[in-house]
This record gives C-alpha cells, structure tokens and sequence, in this order.
C-alpha cells in the first residue's frame, strides 16, 4: 500500500495493554490519525534517539572517553549548575 510517495508495509506486533490504550487515547484525542500512526511516531522518536546516542558514542571516542568526575564537577561548576546531590537507590 502507498501513500504518495511513502510505502507501507503491514506486519502484526504484540504491545502491552498500556501501550494500546495511550495509542488509542492520542488517536481520540486527535494527537495521531491511528493507531498506526502512532507507533510510527513513536518508532522514529526512538530511531532519533539511536542516532543520536551513536552521534554522542562517536564524539566521545574522538575527544577522548567520558568525562570523569572531576571533569563533570568542573564542567557543572563553570555553567553554573548546582552541585549533583547523591541519590541511594531504593531496592
């Protein structure tokens, strides 16, 4: 099937009820012309993200690794931002 210029493919997914139910809200609430729709959205959000993840992996390799610690203190201290509170993970 073919939408002007895009193709379509049709494929089955099984998604938890959560999902369904916030898919089938945007498409009421006119956020998203279907369900379909929706999950393609969400599906080039997330390919976004990748890319993007890939981009930062990349230029970290290039400069050098990560931040440590005292790199990331001194970055937070020259733009201004408050001291990073410790926070202990509830188990």
């Amino acid at each position: 099937m073919t939408d002007g210029m895009t193709s379509f493919e049709k494929i089955a997914v099984s998604l938890p009820a959560h999902a369904v139910k916030r898919a089938r809200r945007a498409v009421r609430q006119g956020r998203a012309g279907s369900v379909s729709a929706y999950v393609a959205a969400a599906i080039d959000e997330m390919a976004k993200l990748d890319d993007l993840a890939a981009m930062l992996d990349e230029m970290l390799a290039e400069s050098g690794g990560p931040l440590t610690a005292s790199e990331q203190r001194e970055a937070d201290h020259l733009l201004g931002i408050p001291a990073r509170k410790r926070s202990r993970r509830v188990r």
